[in-house]
């Protein structure tokens, strides 16, 4: 590799294919917007909501193409081909990158998002040795996903931006957080259980779970089962998630198969304490920290302790959310983040 070929901006084509914009989507704009500030790369995404995607990106510059299908990232690709590098997510734009012929002279990186083989369904077994023909390499968002993937990837971690030390004297809220999609492989009903369990609902503090999705009638029906509801909000999709992490005095992340969690990320930059899962990417982030609160998969009383020992002592809870914004600052940035990218690029050039 030429020391030229290693400064030159790159032209990078991040591809995904959807309209909605959850973790994945969050994911590439944050990625995009970083590439395109520190090395004058010229990004242009295709998929993801987006009116979401050009507001998270902040930067106009980055061209963003509406893909809600398959059919639709391949007509991206194809007016997109004069580019240096194909970045696709998820196995649907994987499947895109085959079919897209006109951009097959260019190499393609794919990031792996979850802790599984491609193929799980007929029709991604039946393309997944084409993708792996395609794809020159990859990237997995964790070791864990890592581990747990086919073939060879190289580990980067997401980032996400740094946030300014908090106002002195702020008090945060009695309300313990939850951020994530209501679906059932987010185990949002082990942190009803935890809070319920730790009694803190009895002591003026409350659950607020940001989120939607198809477990909200399920996840209503578990707070009024443990007596609860009346302290459980659930507060729908929002979009000022940074000012809630600001607020409230704990988070939780119950999910035990997290490839890394970005929402996690985006707690430990606000300084906001978190009690996790001890299982997926939440031991590559909060286990990495001295003390971290974490809790067996699924132990709802393990987790309503630390949640109650917790809320018993703001001096700890401020030790803690401080150690957590350090360790983001250090490992989680978007800086770290593009610049390892940079060189998986640089590798199938």
């Amino acid at each position: 590799m030429t020391r030229a070929n290693v400064r030159r901006p790159l032209r990078i084509v991040h591809a995904i294919s959807s309209d909605a914009f959850a973790g994945v989507e969050r994911h590439v704009s944050t990625l995009a917007a970083a590439q395109s500030r520190m090395d004058s790369h010229r990004v242009a995404v295709i998929g993801g909501d987006p009116g979401a995607m050009r507001a998270t990106i902040g930067d106009p510059s980055v061209v963003v193409h509406p893909a809600g299908s398959v059919l639709d990232v391949v007509r991206g690709l194809d007016r997109l081909r004069d580019c240096d590098v194909i970045h696709v997510h998820m196995t649907a734009a994987e499947t895109a990158a085959v079919l897209s012929l006109r951009s097959w002279r260019v190499p393609v990186v794919a990031t792996r998002h979850f802790a599984a083989h491609r193929g799980r369904s007929l029709g991604g077994r039946s393309v997944a040795p084409l993708i792996r023909a395609r794809v020159s390499a990859q990237i997995s968002i964790s070791a864990y996903v890592a581990d747990r993937i086919d073939g060879p990837s190289t580990v980067v971690h997401p980032g996400v931006p740094s946030q300014p030390d908090p106002v002195a004297g702020i008090v945060r809220t009695p309300s313990v957080l939850v951020v994530q999609r209501l679906e059932a492989e987010k185990d949002t009903a082990d942190a009803i259980r935890a809070f319920a369990s730790s009694g803190l609902h009895r002591h003026g503090w409350s659950l607020d779970i940001a989120g939607s999705g198809s477990q909200v009638t399920a996840l209503s029906a578990v707070a009024r089962e443990l007596g609860v509801s009346d302290r459980v909000r659930f507060l729908g999709h929002r979009s000022d998630v940074v000012d809630l992490m600001r607020q409230a005095g704990l988070l939780v992340a119950p999910c035990s198969v997290e490839g890394l969690g970005l929402t996690v990320l985006e707690a430990m930059a606000a300084g906001l304490p978190v009690v996790a899962s001890a299982a997926g990417g939440h031991l590559e982030t909060v286990g990495a920290v001295r003390e971290p609160a974490l809790f067996s998969p699924h132990d709802v009383v393990a987790a309503g302790e630390l949640m109650s020992e917790l809320a018993a002592d703001p001096s700890r809870r401020a030790c803690y959310g401080a150690e957590l914004r350090d360790l983001q600052r250090t490992s989680f940035t978007t800086e770290a983040q593009a610049r390892a990218t940079d060189l998986v690029y640089r590798s199938v050039l």
